[in-house]
């Protein structure tokens, strides 16, 4: 390395020490700040996360937090490196990129379920924090065996993630939505698609009408795991089109040779 100092965030986000301490250790730092932080939005959301609470439950003042975080910027990027957590357990199979990729694709949904404030932080720039990185290292090891270059690599987690993402965001403002109205999602489909089959003119939308006049919107036969299958649709195209661009890096490789 150059020797150039790193930026402070970047110090307090991989917990690099600062120097020598003198005296007691302090009673407030970074871990306790971010971890109360995320425990108060689990309760309550991100609402439930304001520096005021923070500081409540830490019986401190708002102003002595910025001591350890920075800024609120700076704490929503903790907040989510945190949040997420290591991705460490996720296995890689030999040579299965596809397995492997959709096995990464399903754990971030569990993070965003257990974590759904998650969704609600800005997206800040590119992973920088411990966790974030090791999610993206597990991203670019389901891909190791292929020959993607890395911008290929790069692109490809990242398209995967913000489909996970805004994929759990529809699903929960969905899920949201029907229960204010207290119908359930089927309910909800299929009288959506009773009252457009009555409005839409098969003259002026053909192939719309066709599709209202189908049973797609009718309630489906309950099967385990069926509330998944739009999510797994979406995200199982979204892998045939990477198994295009990985046999696409291979022809190319060979027809080079």
């Amino acid at each position: 390395m150059s020797g150039e100092k790193l930026p402070d965030q970047l110090v307090r986000m991989w917990r690099l020490p600062i120097g020598p301490r003198l005296g007691r250790p302090a009673e407030l730092d970074v871990d306790r700040v971010v971890g109360t932080a995320v425990t108060l939005a689990d309760r309550a959301g991100l609402q439930g996360a304001t520096l005021p609470k923070i500081a409540a439950a830490l019986g401190v003042t708002p102003m002595s937090l910025y001591r350890h975080i920075g800024s609120k910027d700076e704490l929503n990027d903790l907040m989510a490196d945190l949040g997420f957590g290591p991705a460490t357990e996720l296995a890689v199979s030999q040579g299965e990129w596809r397995a492997d990729l959709r096995r990464w694709a399903l754990a971030q949904l569990e993070v965003f379920r257990r974590h759904p404030w998650l969704t609600q932080l800005p997206i800040s720039g590119p992973p920088r924090g411990p966790n974030a990185i090791d999610w993206m290292d597990a991203g670019l090891r389901a891909l190791r065996a292929t020959r993607l270059d890395w911008a290929a690599k790069v692109g490809v987690i990242m398209v995967v993630s913000g489909y996970v993402r805004q994929g759990f965001v529809l699903a929960h403002q969905l899920e949201h939505g029907s229960r204010a109205a207290g119908l359930d999602q089927a309910r909800v489909e299929q009288n959506y698609g009773r009252d457009l089959a009555r409005l839409v003119d098969p003259d002026r939308y053909p192939d719309a009408a066709q599709l209202f006049g189908s049973n797609i919107f009718q309630p489906p036969p309950v099967v385990e795991g069926s509330d998944d299958h739009d999510f797994t649709f979406g995200l199982e195209l979204i892998l045939d089109g990477v198994a295009a661009a990985v046999l696409d890096a291979e022809q190319g490789e060979g027809d080079a040779s």
